[in-house]
């Protein structure tokens, strides 16, 4: 049973699977439906545990509503949701499996609630997920975690340094539960990317000496080369990636794939996005720091997108007294008269306010963003409706912790991420949503596999990935 150039089923959490992991894509884009046909295929389906869908009796989707008036016990209906969610998708994929390859679950450790939610999940699943990936922060905990459950756990870093921080503090002590570790390539993968501040978003690195040193870094801790490390970020044909199967200076290999499970039959992701995938054109998916989370992300250069990057252009730096070349009062888009500006910035602001732009809101970083008095209304109501799905909130200043709050100005360059994942995920208007998606989308529309508007199936997904196309 030999894929690609010699590419051979590996072994994990004790069965033999193809080493194709399907990326656990956030809010409800990476399903029950995607994960099981991904196992039955033979490799690793991924359900996403980030907020994931319920159903009812007649198998129709629970709308995830919030009902309380505060931000706290919204909080705990969203913990609800998320465990409830994450167990019904868990169980549907494994009887979607029929007991081939594995299903591992998803989550981001910077979501509001992650440990309670892991522990939810892990608690009413015992025997069905074989692993959990973790990603967006330093999952220290996460070890400790999958030990309690048996479960393998597989930490998302974007370089060796990051991986030499957790091993040390935390996971040598579990070593024989890590399954694997995904090296997101912060250039090419879609979604929250761990770019660091070391690290230029404009000029993308070579992933190959970064994996290197990747498996370098884990050798140094004594950790086996069979531990496989999954390459995940820009992975679309196999062939491309020739060079690093069966090469004894990376080790075990295994491929993730993110974007190109998005356009299957079994994805739970509307028409309208699906279709979308079909037209992107390369250079199209934005490396952007407009998440509320503070991580660099990628998604499609949308309208909404677009419309995020226009706000913070219209963004000046005011002082609240008279100070170096700050000596005009501001008269627009703002109450009182503490607002000193230059010169050249008040002539700005009131060509925005000329253009219907009329509300300048604060920022946390003494500069004022101006907005029409629709974005305002909309910016304000996303804040006060927030339900804590961050761990701490750009946006909101939410903060999972005893004050409820980041102690910073909430932040209106910024958007409730849970409120347009959970829209485009559900049949929102794809152009005026969050738009997740790998660097490599733009290939849907030059891939033949895709012509005259096929969508295979998870299986002839898989089945043609392993040609090495």
């Amino acid at each position: 049973m030999n894929g690609f150039k010699g590419l051979r089923p590996i072994s994990y959490a004790g069965r033999e699977v193809w080493p194709l992991v399907e990326g656990g894509k956030g809010v409800a884009a990476t399903n029950h439906a995607s994960a099981g046909a991904w196992a039955a295929a033979g490799g690793i389906g991924t359900v996403s545990a980030v907020n994931a869908d319920s159903y009812d009796p007649d198998g129709r989707i629970i709308p995830q509503i919030y009902r309380a008036l505060t931000r706290r016990e919204r909080h705990e209906e969203l913990i609800q949701y998320a465990i409830d969610g994450a167990v019904q998708q868990v169980q549907r994929a494994r009887d979607i499996a029929s007991g081939m390859g594995a299903i591992n679950i998803n989550v981001l450790w910077e979501m509001g609630g992650a440990q309670r939610v892991l522990h939810g999940v892990l608690e009413r699943t015992r025997g069905l997920v074989a692993g959990v990936t973790c990603g967006a922060g330093m999952p220290y905990k996460l070890s400790e975690i999958a030990a309690q459950y048996g479960v393998n756990y597989l930490p998302i870093v974007s370089s060796g340094r990051a991986f030499r921080a957790l091993w040390k503090r935390a996971y040598s002590k579990v070593a024989d539960l890590l399954g694997a570790v995904v090296y997101e390539d912060p250039w090419l993968a879609g979604g929250h990317n761990g770019l660091s501040n070391a690290e230029d978003p404009l000029r993308p690195e070579d992933p190959y000496p970064r994996v290197k040193a990747l498996r370098e870094t884990m050798r140094e801790g004594g950790v086996a080369d069979e531990t496989p490390i999954i390459m995940a970020g820009g992975v679309w044909y196999l062939r491309d990636w020739n060079e690093w199967i069966d090469n004894p200076e990376l080790g075990q290999i295994a491929f993730q794939y993110g974007t190109r499970p998005l356009l299957t039959r079994e994805s739970p992701i509307p028409q309208d996005w699906k279709d979308h995938l079909t037209r992107i054109e390369e250079g199209e998916v934005l490396l952007h720091r407009f998440s509320p989370t503070g991580f660099y992300s990628s998604a499609v250069r949308n309208p909404f997108l677009r419309a995020l990057e226009a706000r913070s252009e219209r963004q000046i730096a005011f002082s609240t007294q008279e100070a170096g070349d700050h000596v005009f009062q501001l008269d627009v888009g703002v109450k009182g008269r503490n607002f000193w500006v230059t010169r050249n910035d008040l002539l700005r602001a009131r060509e925005w306010f000329g253009h219907g732009f009329t509300d300048a809101l604060k920022t946390p970083d003494n500069t004022l963003v101006f907005v029409s008095p629709g974005e305002k209304a909309e910016i304000r109501k996303d804040q006060a409706d927030c339900m804590g799905c961050l761990s701490q909130c750009l946006f909101s200043s939410w903060a999972d912790t005893e004050t409820n709050s980041t102690g910073r100005l909430a932040d209106p360059r910024s958007f409730c991420i849970q409120k347009t994942l959970q829209e485009i995920a559900h049949g929102g208007d794809i152009e005026q949503n969050l738009m997740f998606a790998g660097h490599a989308a733009y290939q849907f529309k030059r891939d033949p596999f895709y012509s005259n508007g096929f969508v295979p199936t998870v299986k002839q997904l898989v089945d043609r990935i392993l040609t090495g196309d």
